[in-house]
């Protein structure tokens, strides 16, 4: 049995005139359009925890587990800003779909992820290399294998920062699927430590999908979006990328999601 943690469940307000909104960074994001389940029940707990290995690695992680059969495990990569309220909701709507899910803190420190503002966001993200997040995902991806999850059955999504290094992940590890969101560093790295995400898509080992918002503050230009889709299309697995609206196909862009996880994952 997973130990018990900290926080307890969110509860997400029924409501058939307003939407669940969430400001998060410069944006706002509507969860009832992204996953309209996610009004009118209460949601997945979340945990954290320090997890160490027995070859004394340790990294301290925040997990939700399903309510039953679990499909499979996820790794979900934060934004800059930590692991933030909308992260954190969108962890425990992932764990409603039956993900076992843990999210590794990318930033290191007594705080670990947690939520920060856009200055020190802007810090701690100059100090992140391609080395130091392949190995916090690496402790993510063993803490699924602790709980009987083989790298077949594993997958890894990210947001924003953390859609990035989940392209960069899915091209130097052998998983089961990896799926971006919103990942910046297209054209020009995020930060010094981290690859363009041109220069790797052409390497990715497992299938990966892109999905990019048209409009909004978390939008990526088309010509950007357009350069990532024909790098990865010369990788030699399967690799989609979906520009989608904001309003409108948002809900469309969370299926997608969860149906290449199920198609990809066994």
């Amino acid at each position: 049995m997973l130990p018990s943690g900290h926080n307890r469940p969110m509860v997400v307000p029924r409501s058939t005139e307003m939407p669940v909104v969430l400001r998060t960074g410069e944006r706002v994001i509507t969860l009832t359009a992204i996953n309209p389940r996610m009004v009118g029940y209460v949601m997945a707990q979340t945990r954290t925890e320090d997890f160490r290995l027995d070859d004394g690695r340790a990294l301290r992680v925040t997990y939700a587990e399903p309510d039953g059969v679990t499909r499979g495990g996820l790794v979900v990569l934060h934004e800059a800003r930590g692991i933030t309220d909308t992260v954190t909701r969108m962890v425990a709507g992932l764990a409603e779909e039956g993900w076992l899910v843990v999210v590794p803190h990318l930033y290191a420190g007594e705080a670990g992820s947690a939520e920060v503002g856009h200055d020190e966001a802007r810090d701690k993200l100059s100090e992140l290399s391609g080395e130091s997040v392949l190995a916090a995902t690496d402790i993510g991806f063993a803490w699924l294998a602790r709980h009987g999850l083989t790298a077949d059955r594993i997958g890894v999504m990210g947001f924003e920062l953390g859609g990035a290094v989940a392209l960069v992940v899915g091209a130097s590890r052998d998983i089961g699927a990896a799926v971006t969101v919103s990942g910046g560093g297209i054209l020009e790295p995020l930060s010094a430590g981290l690859p363009a995400l041109v220069e790797v898509a052409g390497d990715l080992r497992v299938p990966w999908l892109g999905l990019y918002p048209e409009a909004g503050e978390a939008a990526i230009g088309q010509e950007q979006v357009a350069k990532l889709r024909e790098a990865a299309g010369t990788a030699k697995v399967a690799t989609d990328v979906v520009r989608y609206r904001s309003d409108s196909g948002a809900a469309e862009a969370w299926q997608r999601a969860l149906n290449w996880f199920d198609a990809h994952l066994r």
